[in-house]
């Protein structure tokens, strides 16, 4: 509205330039009223009756929150300085003794481990509950004629580390003597000779003594005796009874006697000329040897 006022002012000067002024000056329109459109305020929304205002809630913790690790290395407490303790008095003594005994402590626990090994190996094909005696159980010998036969006989093959010839069938008392004989009277008689092989003339044998017709039944017949006829040296050379009955052959034959209850050979009475006869036989008035 000024501006066109201005406009107008400006017009009727540039008029009245060669014209006269006018007596008084021209007011200004009064300007338009324009009114304020009415705005209508929306009316209050009312709270519910009863209710809290709604705030929200506090959200729960979906996870705890993580503890803090602290890691921790243990710290070895320094160990004590080790000192034996003082032995008991007497402690010593009490163990030396078993320890003695039981071969510990003196280098004796593998030697005895070593014979025991020893001990079950030379067990092995032994018989009578003896390992130098070796040979094999056989069953009860019942012999066609009264008075002979073999209760619990054995086949030995060896005894003491000497072969025989050929296997002797006899009883374990026979086997036992015959062990004695070797280690305590031919061995030591034989000296420097070493013998390796005996040779068995006869064991069991169901027969009368001296095969005489209507005798007794002999010792072999119950497995009770054994004949030597000879000997086999570790040199190869070889000694017969009926040619070699030499002085160490005496000596054997009589280291015999009160071993066996019988000891027969050359020179006895006519039936033993070419071997040495042993039996296990007692009597009353003691061994009996020619």
């Amino acid at each position: 509205m000024r501006g066109l006022a201005l406009c107008l002012a400006l017009s009727l000067a540039g008029q009245g330039a060669g014209a006269e002024a006018p007596a008084t000056s021209p007011r200004p329109m009064p300007r338009l009223q324009l009114a304020a459109p009415d705005i209508t305020p929306d009316p209050p929304v009312p709270e519910p009756q009863g209710q809290s205002p709604v705030r929200p809630k506090r959200r729960p913790d979906l996870s705890p929150p993580a503890a803090e690790v602290v890691l921790t290395v243990p710290v070895a407490a320094e160990p004590a300085p080790l000192r034996p303790r003082r032995r008991p008095d007497g402690l010593n003594a009490s163990f030396a003794a078993p320890l003695a005994e039981a071969g510990q402590g003196t280098g004796k626990t593998k030697d005895k481990a070593k014979d025991k090994t020893k001990d079950k190996a030379t067990q092995k094909g032994s018989v009578c509950g003896d390992p130098e005696i070796k040979g094999e159980v056989l069953a009860a010998i019942k012999g066609k004629v009264k008075g002979c036969g073999i209760e619990a006989p054995v086949r030995v093959t060896a005894i003491s580390g000497i072969r025989l010839n050929q296997p002797a069938t006899i009883s374990c008392e026979t086997a036992t003597a015959f062990k004695t004989w070797i280690e305590q009277g031919m061995r030591p008689a034989m000296g420097k000779r070493e013998v390796v092989e005996i040779r068995i003339a006869a064991s069991y044998i169901c027969r009368p003594r001296n095969n005489k017709k209507g005798a007794k039944i002999s010792e072999h017949g119950r497995g009770r005796a054994l004949d030597v006829a000879g000997f086999v040296f570790s040199d190869g050379t070889q000694w017969s009874v009926a040619r070699d009955y030499n002085s160490q052959t005496r000596k054997a034959h009589k280291a015999a006697c009160g071993i066996f209850g019988t000891t027969l050979g050359p020179g006895s009475d006519g039936y033993h000329e070419d071997h040495l006869h042993f039996d296990i036989a007692g009597y009353r008035s003691g061994p009996y040897c020619k």
